[in-house]
C-alpha cells in the first residue's frame, strides 16, 4: 500500500475527477429468489444474506450463516485494505476530537425527592458513573453505578432505565449487552449495594415503581418483532415467570409503554401508533387497581397527558388542530367531550411539549422552525417568552422533575455556540448559567465561525430551510467542500446545534449544511404530513433541491459536494443517489433503510407493522407501487454512482444488517463507474454503533476521513 503522504497527493491531484480505485472488490454470490406481490415479480439475488437471530447466536454456524459471515468479513477486509492509507490520519482525527472533550466531565446535578443526582465521567473512562448526594451537594457521594466496571468483559454495554423507588432505597436498571435494544431489568439496593436475584428479560428497559416501593411495572417486547406489546407488573422477590399481565396490545400497529405522572399520583400505560394514541391510568398508591381509559383510541386522534390538581392536561390534535393544542379535563370525566381548550390551536405555531409546575405552565413551541419557550402563570398574571437572539439555534426544556419550584432548567446552543444548561427563575426572570460546554484544546473561538439559514425554493414552490455553518476564513466557491446532512422521517426534527467533532471538518475548510426537509416537523405538523406515505418523495426532492441550490449559488460544485444520512436518513441517501447521483462526489449511508418494499411486506421483521402509517402498507397495491418506485434497493440502475461508504451493525434491531449488505452487493453488480464503494459492518454492535464514548469517536473519525480523503486532505 502507498504511504499516507503519497496517497494524499494522488487524491489531491484528482480533486476535480472521480476517484479511481482497485476493482478487486468482493463479489457476492447470486441466488435468485422470486418475490411476488400484486402480480408483480421481483428477483432478489441476495435474499440469501438474511439470517435469523438463532442463526447468528448459534455456537456452530450452519452453511448459510458461515457464507453470510464470510461475505461480511470479506467486505470489512476490503474496506480496511482500501483505506489503510487513512488509518494514521483517522488516529490523528480521533485524538484531535478526543482532545476537545473534557474527560473528567459531569452533568449539572438535578434535584428529586431529597436527592441530587449526578452523571460524571473520569479521565480515560468510556462510560459514565451515576451517583447521588442526599439533601445537599456538600453531602457524601453515593455511587449507584460505575458503568466502566459493569461493562468489563463486554464488547457492547448499555445501561439505562434508571428508576429510583419513592422511598429512595431501590433502583431499577436495565442492561443490553448485544445492542439489539432488548434489555434485562434488575433491581439494586442502594443502601447495601446488593443486586437482587429478580431478573426480567426482553424488555424495553423502562420501568415504573408503584408507591409501595415493591411493585414494578414494565413493558415486554415480542421476541421476534421486538414490538413492545405487553405491560406486566413484578412484585419484588418473586420470580419473573409469575409476573402479572396488566395490559396486552392486540393491535400490531401499536406499541405500548409505561410511565408515571409528575404528580406521582398515577401509573400511566400508553398505546401509540403513528396517527393515534390511547392512555390508561391506575392509582400509583394501589398497583392492583384496574386501568381506567382516558379516551378510547380513534383513528387520527393523537393525545398526550399530564396530571395537575384535579385535572388531566392534554396535548392533542382534536378538532383538526394539526399543530396541536393544549386542553384539560376533570379526573373523573376524561373522555373527549369533556375536554376544554387551555391553549388554542395556532396555524403558525407548532406546539411540541409542555411542563407543569405548581404556579407555572411551560410550553415548548416552534415558529418558523425556531424553538420557543413560553412561560405562563396559572393565575394569568404572567405570560412571556424567553429571549433568544441568534438567527438559528436550539433550545429545549429539561425534564424538571420537581413540581413545587419557580426555577425551570433549559438548554441552549447553536451551530457556533457550545451548549449551556441554564436555570431560569420564572418569577423574577433572572437566570444562572449552571454549565457551559467546554471545548478544550485551546483553539476554539466561536467568533471564528459563521452560521445562517438559507431559504431554498423547492420545485413545488415550498421553501426549505437550509442551515449552514463554516469557518469565517472559508471562501465559498465552486471548490469549497460541503457536507449536506438530513434525516426527514417520523416527524423527527434535527435542531441547529453545536458539535465539537464537526469542528474537525470546519477547520479544514468544509461547510456543514443541515437541510430541514419535509418529513420532519421543522415547519409544523403539515411539513411532516407532506413528507410521508404517498408524499414521501418530497423528502428526497427537497434534499436534491437543496443540493442544486448550493451548486447553483456557487457554494460548491458536484466535485466537492458530499451527503450523509443514517437509518431513515440512509434511505434518503439511497433515493437521492438513484435520482441524481451526478450531484455528489461522496456519500455516507449509515445503517440505511434501503430495502423498503421487502421489509414493509414482512411483518415478522422488527418494527414493520408499526410503520404502516409512516410509509404505507404495501399489501395495498397503491402503496406497493409507490414504495417500490423509490425503494433504493429496487431502483438501482446501470449507471455511475458516487464514492460511497455504507455502515451497518450485525445486531441492528432497527434496520437489519442484510439491507445495506444486499444493497452494496447489488450496487457492485450494477454500477458502471470505478468509484469507491465500501461496506463496513460492526460485528459487535447494532443500530446506535459502539457503546463507549471514545469508541463512538473512532467511528466519526472513520467517516470524516472518508470525506477528507476524497478532498485530498489526509494530512493532519
Amino acid at each position: 500500500m502507498l504511504p499516507t503522504m503519497a496517497f494524499s497527493l494522488i487524491f489531491a491531484a484528482c480533486k476535480n475527477e472521480r476517484m479511481k480505485i482497485d476493482t478487486k472488490a468482493p463479489v457476492a454470490e447470486k441466488q435468485a429468489t422470486v418475490l411476488e406481490k400484486h402480480g408483480d415479480k421481483r428477483i432478489d439475488n441476495y435474499f440469501w444474506m438474511r439470517l435469523s437471530d438463532e442463526q447468528k447466536n448459534a455456537e456452530n454456524k450452519d452453511e448459510q450463516t458461515q457464507k453470510v459471515y464470510d461475505y461480511l468479513n470479506a467486505e470489512n477486509a476490503y474496506y480496511e485494505e482500501q483505506t489503510a492509507a487513512t488509518k494514521d490520519f483517522q488516529k490523528d482525527l480521533f485524538e484531535e476530537m478526543k482532545g476537545r472533550i473534557k474527560e473528567d466531565d459531569e452533568s449539572v446535578p438535578y434535584y428529586k425527592n431529597n436527592y441530587y443526582y449526578i452523571t460524571r465521567y473520569e479521565v480515560g473512562g468510556q462510560y459514565p458513573i451515576y451517583s447521588r448526594k442526599k439533601g445537599s451537594l456538600e453531602a457524601a457521594e453515593e455511587v449507584m453505578f460505575d458503568v466502566n466496571k459493569e461493562a468489563e468483559g463486554h464488547e457492547y454495554f448499555q445501561l439505562g432505565g434508571l428508576n429510583v423507588s419513592k422511598d429512595n432505597a431501590l433502583v431499577a436498571f436495565a442492561v443490553d449487552t448485544v445492542s439489539r435494544r432488548q434489555y434485562t431489568i434488575q433491581v439494586k439496593n442502594l443502601t447495601t449495594g446488593e443486586v437482587y436475584a429478580d431478573k426480567i428479560e426482553n424488555t424495553t428497559g423502562g420501568s415504573v415503581w408503584a408507591n409501595d416501593n415493591k411493585t414494578l411495572f414494565y413493558a415486554k417486547k415480542d421476541p421476534v418483532t421486538l414490538r413492545s406489546s405487553q405491560i406486566f407488573k413484578h412484585v419484588l422477590g418473586t420470580p419473573a415467570s409469575e409476573d402479572q399481565l396488566v395490559f396486552e396490545e392486540k393491535d400490531d400497529t401499536f406499541g405500548v409503554f409505561v410511565t408515571k405522572t409528575k404528580s406521582q399520583k398515577y401509573i400511566v400505560v400508553g398505546s401509540y401508533s403513528t396517527v393515534s394514541s390511547e392512555y390508561q391510568v391506575l392509582p400509583a398508591d394501589n398497583p392492583n387497581a384496574a386501568l381506567h381509559v382516558i379516551q378510547p383510541r380513534e383513528r387520527d386522534l393523537e393525545y398526550d397527558i399530564a396530571h395537575y390538581g384535579d385535572h388531566f392536561y392534554i396535548k392533542t390534535n382534536k378538532d383538526g388542530a394539526v399543530n396541536f393544542k393544549l386542553m384539560k379535563t376533570p379526573e373523573d370525566k376524561t373522555t373527549k367531550e369533556n375536554w376544554v381548550d387551555v391553549i388554542p390551536h395556532r396555524e403558525d405555531t407548532f406546539f411540541e411539549d409542555f411542563s407543569i409546575f405548581k404556579d407555572y405552565l411551560v410550553l415548548e413551541e416552534r415558529t418558523e422552525g425556531l424553538n420557543k419557550i413560553r412561560i405562563k402563570r396559572w393565575d394569568g398574571k404572567a405570560d412571556y417568552y424567553l429571549p433568544f437572539d441568534e438567527e438559528t439555534y436550539s433550545a429545549g426544556v429539561y425534564s424538571n422533575p420537581e413540581f413545587d419550584t419557580d426555577v425551570i432548567r433549559y438548554s441552549y446552543n447553536s451551530m457556533t455556540t457550545p451548549s449551556s444548561v441554564i436555570d431560569f427563575n420564572m418569577t423574577d426572570k433572572t437566570k444562572e448559567v449552571k454549565k457551559e460546554q467546554e471545548v478544550l484544546g485551546g483553539k476554539f473561538d466561536k467568533a471564528n465561525y459563521v452560521s445562517k439559514r438559507l431559504w431554498v425554493p423547492a420545485r413545488d414552490g415550498k421553501k426549505i430551510a437550509l442551515s449552514i455553518v463554516h469557518h469565517k476564513d472559508t471562501k465559498l466557491t465552486k471548490d469549497t467542500p460541503v457536507l449536506q446532512y438530513a434525516y426527514g422521517s417520523y416527524g423527527y426534527t434535527i435542531s441547529d446545534g453545536f458539535s465539537t467533532t464537526r469542528l474537525s471538518l470546519l477547520d479544514r475548510g468544509f461547510v456543514y449544511a443541515l437541510a430541514h426537509i419535509r418529513g420532519s416537523q421543522y415547519l409544523g405538523r403539515e411539513w411532516y404530513e407532506d413528507g410521508k406515505m404517498l408524499n414521501k418523495k418530497n423528502t428526497f426532492t427537497d434534499f436534491i433541491d437543496c443540493s442544486k441550490y448550493l451548486i447553483d449559488q456557487g457554494y460548491t460544485s458536484p466535485a466537492h459536494l458530499y451527503a450523509m444520512g443514517g437509518s431513515a436518513g440512509g434511505l434518503l441517501m439511497g433515493a437521492v443517489i438513484n435520482m441524481n447521483p451526478e450531484l455528489y462526489n461522496g456519500v455516507i449511508a449509515a445503517v440505511p433503510f434501503v430495502d423498503v418494499i421487502s421489509t414493509m411486506l414482512d411483518d415478522s421483521i422488527p418494527l414493520t407493522t408499526g410503520e404502516y402509517d409512516e410509509w404505507g402498507n404495501p399489501n395495498d397495491k397503491e402503496y406497493y407501487e409507490y414504495i417500490k418506485s423509490y425503494s433504493p434497493y429496487d431502483q438501482i440502475e446501470k449507471k455511475a454512482y458516487p464514492n460511497m461508504l455504507v455502515t451497518t451493525g450485525l445486531h441492528d434491531s432497527q434496520v437489519q444488517y442484510w439491507e445495506p449488505a444486499k444493497w452494496v452487493a447489488k450496487l457492485r453488480e450494477y454500477k458502471t463507474d470505478d468509484n469507491m464503494l465500501f461496506l463496513h459492518t460492526n460485528m459487535d454492535a447494532g443500530h446506535g454503533g459502539a457503546s463507549g464514548r471514545f469508541e463512538a469517536l473512532k467511528e466519526t473519525a472513520e467517516e470524516y476521513a472518508f470525506f477528507l480523503m476524497l478532498e485530498g486532505q489526509l494530512e493532519k
